[in-house]
């Protein structure tokens, strides 16, 4: 079982909470962080991402109306400047985000975190 394990969450969306549940009923009690209401740091971010080993398109919801109207979608749009919108605009990103110490996973579908479990 892992040490540590947190979640970023938002309670609101299905797959948030039905993998928070899938980590309760494992024995595991995670950190749980409500990204909606305190926001991982760009920093904090980078790091997500780079310890997930997927690219940071996972980490965004593209479909997100925002995701156009900033046009982040637009081509030339560098990851620094999708990281700099993430960051001042938290719903960009995607949930949930597992962080256990085998490594960093977007869980979408549910069964991603038994990747890192």
């Amino acid at each position: 079982m892992p040490d540590h394990v947190t979640i970023y969450h938002n309670p609101q969306c299905g797959t948030s909470r039905n993998t928070l549940a899938l980590l309760r009923e494992r024995g595991i009690a995670p950190e749980v962080i409500e990204y909606l209401k305190t926001p991982p740091d760009r920093a904090t971010l980078e790091r997500l991402v780079a310890d997930s080993g997927q690219p940071l398109s996972d980490f965004l919801r593209s479909k997100e109306a925002l995701y156009t109207e900033l046009g982040l979608d637009a081509s030339g749009v560098t990851d620094a400047q999708r990281l700099d919108a993430v960051a001042a605009h938290p719903k960009l990103l995607q949930r949930p985000i597992v962080v256990t110490p085998r490594g960093v996973r977007v869980c979408r579908p549910v069964e991603r975190v038994l990747e890192i479990l």
